[in-house]
């Protein structure tokens, strides 16, 4: 059978040029869906520091629907891939068969629990009324609307393992500019739109989603790409589904683990200052502008280091990792740059509040020292994931968001206070690196 030429490119173009080629539509369309996140932000944060603290509080439930789209879309793009360098095109097809109807369930699975659960979720979270009257109303949006995330991202996913990532960018494109355009029409109600607030971002994000989705199904659906998804022939086969889980569910335990994290630090914070809550909140929405490119550079990276594993190609494999590491670790400085530098015009954006202003500059400062190391952390969990193992992925994540970052913060803020406490991020970034480095050095006296 004759090899597609996307994916021969794969095997024989020069690493860098092929990287940046592979990565650059990703690490656009990323960057513009973190754009949008930032935007959304302060859009609620002109309303009020409480609308910013409900979407705060809410950002866990939200991450645990991320996880399962990243974790499947992680899985099925790692073993296109794969199947895609050993020229086993009928199983990467059978794969885009299987992760669709996965795609499904989840959302009919999702959307009935958001529909009537919301308000019993989110008053896990916090007990605060107000912060419930906003934020229950908002993520059942959200999580009734479900599909509207699950489906782009997991067609994005597809087309990825076979090395397009023109399509996938373009779809983040559609849904982040159309997000920003609709956001502020719903929320304050200009124009003929009535002012929906917070319950306005939400179906804002749906409706944006929807249309993009619309968009890359136009696409995934033609016969214009290398896979093709169709039932005809399609015959169910658990072996597929646990090869898709083996590498996407430890992703999506990592992709938990951060929600979970993301709750711990706001049940720890709030015994300080509710506003530090939001001041949470602001960070994690800032802190996605920096790492979504590294994870755009990711996907360009996972299906390039996927086939040369696949086809037994160790120098290339090598230079993959040296490029992607470099690159990462640029955007990641530049991130570290600019929080130490400008962190009040950062929180200006959202909210002109002085207490607000006062924790936010202190804790952007001292959690963004770790941002240097993380962009080549990324990378090498992504190295894991491109050899089918994500159990070391799991356990290095484990051990940072949950192991490490919760108790060192705890015991910060209880022998020192709420300043010192955001020293937790770095220190527990610093371990899991040292961690992940001898993990990965067994690694690779494997394979190379």
């Amino acid at each position: 059978m004759e090899m597609n030429k996307r994916t021969k490119n794969l095997g024989e173009e020069a690493i860098l040029p092929l990287l940046i080629k592979l990565s650059l539509p990703a690490i656009v369309g990323m960057a513009i869906q973190a754009l949008y996140n930032v935007i959304d932000s302060i859009y609620i944060g002109r309303l009020s520091t409480e609308g910013l603290a409900a979407l705060s509080l809410s950002f866990p439930i939200q991450m645990v629907l991320i996880a399962l789209a990243v974790g499947t879309g992680i899985g099925a793009s790692s073993l296109i891939s794969r199947s895609l360098g050993a020229n086993d095109t009928k199983k990467a097809n059978n794969v885009a068969v299987h992760v669709m109807i996965i795609t499904l369930l989840y959302a009919l699975i999702i959307g009935v629990i958001g529909f009537f659960f919301s308000e019993e979720l989110f008053s896990f979270f916090s007990n605060d009324p107000k912060l419930i009257e906003l934020g229950v109303p908002y993520i059942r949006i959200i999580m009734t609307g479900s599909l509207a995330l699950f489906f782009p991202m997991i067609a994005n996913s597809i087309l990825q393992g076979e090395g397009n990532t023109i399509a996938p960018m373009l779809t983040l494109l559609v849904g982040a500019i159309l997000n920003i355009i609709i956001d502020p029409l719903l929320i304050f109600g200009l124009g003929p739109f009535p002012a929906l607030g917070i319950k306005g971002a939400a179906y804002a994000t749906v409706l944006a989603r929807i249309i993009s989705g619309l968009f890359i199904g136009y696409i995934i659906f033609s016969d214009k790409n290398q896979i093709k998804v169709s039932l005809k022939n399609f015959k169910l086969d658990w072996e597929v589904i646990v090869e898709i889980y083996q590498v996407g569910l430890p992703a999506i335990v990592m992709q938990l683990l951060a929600s979970i994290m993301i709750a711990g630090v706001n049940i720890i914070v709030e015994v300080y200052d509710p506003i530090a809550v939001a001041v949470v909140g602001i960070y994690f929405r800032l802190q996605s502008f920096v790492f979504m490119p590294v994870y755009g550079l990711k996907q360009g990276f996972l299906p390039l280091f996927g086939y040369n594993y696949g086809h037994n190609k160790p120098k290339r494999m090598k230079e993959a990792i040296q490029w992607t590491i470099f690159v990462a670790f640029l955007f990641t400085t530049a991130g570290f740059l600019l929080f130490q530098f400008f962190p009040s015009r950062l929180i200006l954006l959202f909210n002109k509040d002085e207490r607000l202003l006062e924790i936010g500059i202190t804790a952007l400062k001292r959690i963004s020292l770790a941002f240097p190391l993380i962009g080549p952390a990324i990378v090498g969990s992504s190295i894991f994931q491109g050899l089918g193992k994500g159990l070391p992925s799991l356990i290095i994540s484990f051990l940072r968001q949950i192991v490490l970052l919760l108790p060192i913060m705890y015991l910060l803020g209880r022998f020192y206070g709420l300043a010192p406490l955001w020293f937790a991020f770095p220190i527990s970034e610093l371990i899991s690196v040292i961690i992940m480095s001898f993990l990965l050095a067994k690694e690779f006296r494997r394979i190379f």
